[in-house]
This record gives structure tokens, C-alpha cells and sequence, in this order.
């Protein structure tokens, strides 16, 4: 069993209880900073106006994170950034699992009215 394995069941469980898509993505952040191994920074932005906006994150960024694009109906929606040493391609294919999977609760516009985000 790989070491994601367990963070993608992690994902799953926090997907399927549902509720507030904030809240959610929040916790899949969470997930992923405590669960990828050599993980400084996680973080999500999304497509605001045609520019990319941070909201949830965790950690430090430290370094120019490694970014998986996350699309709905072929469209991109947001991206995922994770800082990482040794991201190897097991883990990047991951990361891109956890695009696919949190992909339509980043659909919700998240438009901050220039307000910055607020955990």
C-alpha cells in the first residue's frame, strides 16, 4: 500500500461527509500538509477575473510550489500548489487524483470582494 494511499482514504472521508465547500477544502489542505511527505506548503487558489487568488493554505512557501491545474468540464477552476521535497511521480500522480476529486468544490466563485481570505 503506498504512503498516499492513506491521504487519498482521508480525502475520500472528508469529501462523502460533505457540507460547506470552504470547510472542505480547508480540511483536504490540511490533509495534504500533514499527510505528503517532505510537505512545507499546501495551498489552493482559484480563478478569480482571469488571475489566480489564494484561499485556503497551510504551511510555509518556502520554495516555487509544484502546481496541478484543477479543471471542471474543461475548464480551469483553481490550482493546487504544494511545496515538497523529493515530490516523486507517485506523488505528483496523487496530487492530480486530489485535483480531479476536489474539482467541484471549487466552483463556488469564492469571490472575496477584495477582501483577503480568512481561515
Amino acid at each position: 500500500m503506498s504512503s498516499n494511499s492513506g491521504a487519498l482514504e482521508a480525502v475520500d472521508r472528508i469529501l462523502n461527509r460533505g457540507g460547506d465547500a470552504d470547510e472542505v477544502l480547508r480540511q483536504v489542505v490540511a490533509v495534504l500538509y500533514d499527510r505528503v511527505a517532505g510537505c512545507s506548503w499546501v495551498g489552493i487558489s482559484f480563478v478569480e477575473g482571469g488571475e489566480l487568488v489564494l484561499g485556503p493554505e497551510r504551511g510555509e512557501q518556502t520554495a516555487r510550489p509544484t502546481t496541478i491545474p484543477i479543471s471542471y468540464d474543461s475548464r480551469v477552476v483553481a490550482e493546487l500548489g504544494v511545496v515538497a521535497a523529493g515530490l516523486d511521480e507517485e506523488s505528483r500522480a496523487f496530487l492530480q487524483r486530489v485535483a480531479l476529486l476536489i474539482s467541484p468544490h471549487c466552483l463556488v466563485g469564492w469571490d472575496t470582494r477584495g477582501e483577503a481570505w480568512s481561515p
